[in-house]
C-alpha cells in the first residue's frame, strides 16, 4: 500500500505548518535563563570585504521529539538540563542572511513568512537595514520547507521582492512539485507533512517566473557560492562566503541545534534523508574545524554565528559569536 503522501495530496485552501501544531504552555519570555536564548534584531560583520548582516525573522518552539527522535531519551533529558533548556521543547530561532557585496544585494532564506505571530520580521528587518524588498536582486533558498520559504510569498501571493531571481537547487524543485513527492521518512506528524507540501508547492507556484533551479555547485555573486547539501532535503543548499583570506559557511539547516554538533549521529526528525543528513552533516563540519571557518546555522541561538571545533569525546563542539 502506498505512503499517503507518496502522490499528491489535494487541499482545497491554504495550511500553515505552525496551525498544526498545538498551542505551547511553555512560557519562554518568563523562564530563567531564557532571555539568553531569544533571537534579536539583526548582527552585522565583514567577511572580508562583502557586508553581512543576520537578521531575525522571529521563532517557533517545537516539540522536542521532533528535532530529536531518535536520541537515547534519558542522555536527551540530560543533555538540555545542562544547557538550563526544557525537555520537551525547543525553542528555534529563523535567522536569514543579508549580503551586500557592493553590485548586489543577496538574501539568504526568507523566514516563514506570515505563519504565525512569532514570524515573519524579515521585511521589518531588512528596512532596518536601509534595505527595501524591491532593492534584493537575489534571493537563495537552501530548500523549500515552510520557515524557509514561506517569507518569500507576500499575503497576496506574489513575490516578496519583485526584482529578485530566487535561486534553488534544481533537485529541490523537481521533488516538491512531483505528484509523487513523499516525506515518508521524515519523523513528524502526517498533517505536519501534509503542510510541509502545501505550502512548498504553493511558493514555489508563485515564484515560477522567477526562479533560478542551479546544478551541482554554483558561483551565485562573486565571493558567494551555493553547494549540494543533501540529506534534509533531496535538494538542500549549503552556502560559502569567501573575501580577502575569511570565509563563512552557512549550513542552512544541515544542523538545526547544537547538539546536532555534539552528538552528529542524532538525526532531525525533518530530514528526509536521515542517514544522508548525517553524513553530510559530518562533511561539513569536518570541513570548517579543518579551514577555521566562521560558521552560520539557520536554527542556532541567535546570532547564529561561531566556529567548531572536534570535541575529545566525539563530535563537534559549538563556540557562539563572530
Amino acid at each position: 500500500m502506498p505512503h499517503p503522501l507518496s502522490q499528491s495530496v489535494p487541499i482545497p485552501k491554504p495550511v500553515s505548518l505552525f496551525h498544526t501544531i498545538k498551542s505551547d504552555s511553555f512560557d519562554f519570555y518568563s523562564e530563567i535563563g531564557y532571555s539568553l536564548y531569544m533571537p534579536a534584531g539583526a548582527y552585522r560583520f565583514q567577511v572580508g570585504t562583502i557586508r553581512c548582516t543576520v537578521l531575525s525573522d522571529g521563532y517557533f518552539s517545537y516539540p522536542a521529539a521532533w528535532f530529536f527522535p531518535g536520541a537515547d531519551p534519558e542522555e536527551l533529558a540530560a543533555a538540555l538540563e545542562n544547557r538550563r533548556l526544557p525537555r520537551d521543547r525547543i525553542l528555534s530561532p529563523y535567522t536569514c542572511l543579508l549580503i551586500e557585496t557592493g553590485r548586489h544585494v543577496v538574501l539568504v532564506d526568507t523566514g516563514a513568512g506570515a505563519g504565525l505571530t512569532t514570524s515573519g520580521a524579515i521585511g521589518a528587518r531588512l528596512e532596518m537595514c536601509g534595505i527595501r524588498p524591491r532593492d534584493v536582486d537575489t534571493v537563495v533558498l537552501t530548500h523549500a520547507h515552510p520557515d524557509h520559504i514561506g517569507g518569500a510569498v507576500d499575503e497576496r501571493g506574489r513575490p516578496a521582492f519583485p526584482n529578485a531571481r530566487y535561486v534553488l537547487s534544481d533537485t529541490e524543485c523537481e521533488f516538491w512539485n512531483s505528484p509523487r513527492a513523499g516525506l515518508r521518512d521524515a519523523c513528524l506528524p502526517f498533517d505536519v507533512k501534509v503542510a510541509m507540501l502545501e505550502t512548498a508547492r504553493r511558493c514555489l507556484q508563485a515564484l515560477r517566473h522567477q526562479l533560478e533551479a542551479i546544478d551541482g555547485e554554483n558561483e551565485i555573486v562573486p565571493g558567494v557560492r551555493a553547494f549540494p547539501a543533501f540529506g534534509h532535503t533531496p535538494g538542500h543548499l549549503a552556502l560559502l562566503i569567501a573575501s580577502d583570506g575569511e570565509q563563512l559557511l552557512n549550513l542552512g539547516d544541515a544542523a538545526a541545534h547544537p547538539l546536532h554538533l555534539e552528538h552528529p549521529e542524532w538525526h532531525n526528525g525533518f530530514d528526509q534523508a536521515p542517514a544522508q543528513a548525517v553524513l553530510t552533516r559530518r562533511c561539513l563540519l569536518d570541513r570548517a574545524a579543518r579551514e577555521c571557518m566562521h560558521v552560520m546555522a539557520f536554527h542556532f541561538p541567535f546570532p547564529s554565528l561561531g566556529r567548531v571545533a572536534p570535541r575529545p569525546a566525539g563530535g563537534w563542539e559549538w563556540s557562539p559569536g563572530w
